[in-house]
């Protein structure tokens, strides 16, 4: 019987395959709407770009000629860049090999990021370390999500693998234990996206948006080296959590300091990436936890740190670890505007999942105006 799974794997290839077409003619469109300065030359390399991947085998040549078609087209509409580039940096990583994949996708990368600026850098040192960097930044964003993405499918086929070598053995109990079988893969595969889903939430995209933070800021500053160093410390520190995350493994932090010092951490880097200081407390007796539950507290307090610079607005920040005798909180608190606790936004119900796995609570407070505390709690299970 064919799983759900398969089914939807099915519907994503078609998805994909029809994706150039469909993206290339949002940004079309858009060109179009934004008044396009040659409509009649930029629909001409439009259609030719639909004739170029309707009908050029799939490999070496074929990306080159997408790449130069879109460079081309972003000449035309920087509205290329937003949505039809993607397909390269899609079929750049898809299509080569080794060192070619990432020469395909900063190629990709250079394109897009200088349809976004009106054009090449200015010949001058922090207008061209911008300009790579930023380059860099995204390169490398495209690559680490593409091998994630590798990893899981290839965990998924060693699944499979393993499924049909036991239908095997299992034949003479084919009906239930099929049935079996496949509800465990089908488990399996969605429980490791969901978990890679969550590991590039709360690592990789959070740095890679403190990235480009620090680079925008490095282009607008005289003291643009310290946002540039900041910046290349947070690069590393992502690239060193996707190797984590690969490896199953729990958040840095914790592998050499216990909670409270990691918590500490977590707050000063993000006062000195934000420009406010955060306040840390701990309160009752502290002593070691479980290694889920003190990952989960480490990434509810990420989380709502990100969520702070990105929409709070605040002068104040606090976060109070309080150890009690059977459970553990963690509240996180701001002075900023305020939102609606009704909203369900992506982070917010990461760090509900998280808690909710370990039979722990997340409480929002929140009105426009009046700030925003967040309580997390979780029993308090101590390291086995």
């Amino acid at each position: 019987m064919t799983s759900r799974l398969d089914r939807w794997e099915r519907v994503l290839d078609r998805q994909l395959a029809a994706a150039p077409y469909v993206l290339l003619a949002v940004s079309v469109g858009l060109a179009l709407a934004d008044g396009a300065a040659s409509p009649w030359i930029m629909l001409g390399l439009a259609a030719s770009a639909v004739g170029w991947v309707w009908l050029v085998p799939r490999g070496p040549v074929y990306v080159a000629g997408l790449v130069l078609l879109i460079g081309v087209l972003c000449g035309q509409s920087m509205w290329f860049a937003s949505f039809f580039g993607f397909i390269g940096y899609l079929h750049s990583w898809r299509y080569l090999k080794g060192l070619w994949r990432f020469a395909g996708v900063t190629g990709v990368a250079a394109i897009s990021v200088a349809a976004y600026n009106g054009g090449l850098p200015e010949p001058t040192p922090s207008a061209i370390l911008t300009y790579v960097f930023f380059t860099g930044a995204i390169a490398a964003g495209v690559a680490l999500f593409s091998f994630l993405g590798q990893i899981t499918d290839e965990r998924s086929s060693e699944r499979e693998r393993m499924v049909a070598q036991l239908e095997e053995a299992m034949r003479e109990n084919a009906g239930l234990h099929a049935q079996l079988l496949v509800q465990a893969r089908e488990a399996g595969v969605l429980d490791e996206r969901r978990r890679m889903a969550a590991e590039i939430h709360d690592t990789l995209a959070q740095g890679l948006t403190g990235i480009i933070t620090q680079l925008q800021a490095a282009g607008q500053a005289d003291d643009w080296r310290r946002n540039v160093d900041l910046a290349l410390r947070l690069a590393r520190e992502s690239l060193a959590e996707a190797r984590r995350s690969v490896h199953a493994m729990g958040p840095g932090p914790l592998e050499s300091a216990p909670l409270t010092e990691a918590l500490r951490d977590v707050a000063d880097r993000w006062g000195e990436l934000n420009g406010l200081a955060p306040e840390f407390t701990v309160t009752g007796p502290a002593r070691p936890l479980h290694p889920e539950v003190e990952e989960t507290l480490l990434r509810t307090a990420q989380e709502a740190l990100v969520n702070v610079a990105k929409h709070a607005h605040a002068s104040r920040v606090g976060l109070t670890l309080s150890y009690m005798e059977d459970v553990v909180t963690l509240d996180v608190r701001d002075d900023g505007i305020g939102f609606d606790p009704q909203l369900t936004a992506f982070g917010l119900t990461a760090m509900r999942k998280r808690l909710d796995r370990l039979a722990g609570t997340l409480e929002i407070e929140s009105e426009s105006g009046a700030g925003t505390a967040i309580s997390a709690s979780l029993p308090a299970v101590a390291r086995g």
